[in-house]
């Protein structure tokens, strides 16, 4: 009876602190969300558009589009609302969404605005001519200034009906692991919530599945807040840090660079980021290091 007693009384404590923090994450988003001066939800942070392209700085946390009509707000649905007359009716998701970015990844995302542009970018996305840069916060601090990641990446056979968890060809799971290259600058090495990490610049120099995520999270250093590669322990920062900082799309219809503030400083509180040490900060110098050409 005591057994019984004390298993039930656990399960009592487990959804109890379970609706809690829940409650608590609902309540703690929304203030942040106001700090950082972040868009509601029904409002889309518009960089640029022509009659071209249509450049969006999405907020973390979204969903480019679903088929799940339980999914209230997704990138789609804002752009639809706010924009009606753009809507076409012959694509599955209303929009010609040229590339994609993580649920819980900020940034910079295109979307083309008739056929013709469409395939434009395209063209250079799939000959790997574009250029995207991400800002990142990782667990730890990163020895060297610049790196390059060369590990294939494919799926984990553990979680391929799941959440498609990635992984690296080191990984015995990994099913049909294809070449995955990213360049990695470190701009700042401090302290995320007292505990030591980097401040970094990714470039992806292939577009594998979640690739910054998992080759960071190969070389030990882990993107602040990812929930899915810190083997679900990463819980308590509001958002996973990495952030589409910048857009270089040399395309035949309307060449296109684009940049957005930098996310992740020092002087917002819920950051909860101090640097340390710099050793390189945003600049053309910086592209330029990963720019250069690297031998994988």
């Amino acid at each position: 009876m005591e057994n019984i007693i004390e298993i039930v009384t656990r399960i009592f404590m487990y959804k109890f602190d379970h609706i809690w923090r829940e409650r608590v994450s609902v309540v703690a988003g929304e203030q942040i969300r106001k700090s950082l001066n972040v868009s509601p939800l029904n409002e889309v942070d518009i960089l640029y558009r022509s009659h071209n392209f249509l450049v969006i700085n999405k907020r973390h946390d979204v969903v480019i589009n679903s088929d799940d009509p339980a999914v209230q707000v997704s990138l789609q649905l804002q752009l639809k609302k706010l924009f009606p007359d753009l809507v076409n009716p012959n694509l599955q998701h209303d929009f010609y969404f040229v590339h994609r970015l993580d649920y819980a990844t900020s940034g910079i995302i295109c979307i083309a605005l008739h056929k013709k542009a469409c395939s434009a970018a395209t063209v250079v996305f799939s000959e790997r001519k574009t250029k995207k840069y991400y800002l990142a916060l990782l667990r730890g601090h990163v020895a060297c200034e610049i790196l390059d990641i060369c590990e294939p990446i494919g799926e984990d056979s553990q979680q391929k009906t799941g959440n498609h968890r990635m992984c690296t060809a080191s990984d015995p799971h990994c099913i049909s692991p294809r070449s995955a290259h990213t360049r990695m600058l470190v701009l700042q090495r401090g302290l995320y919530d007292l505990y030591p990490a980097t401040k970094v610049l990714l470039r992806p120099i292939t577009g594998r599945r979640h690739q910054l995520r998992v080759h960071c999270a190969d070389i030990g250093h882990t993107i602040v807040g990812d929930y899915t590669y810190s083997n679900r322990q990463d819980v308590l920062p509001f958002r996973m840090f990495l952030h589409a900082f910048r857009l270089v799309l040399e395309n035949s219809v309307e060449p296109l660079t684009l940049q957005t503030v930098d996310p992740f400083t020092s002087d917002v509180a819920a950051n909860k980021w101090t640097p340390v040490e710099t050793l390189n900060d945003i600049s053309t110098s910086s592209f330029s290091k990963l720019d250069m050409e690297w031998d994988c």
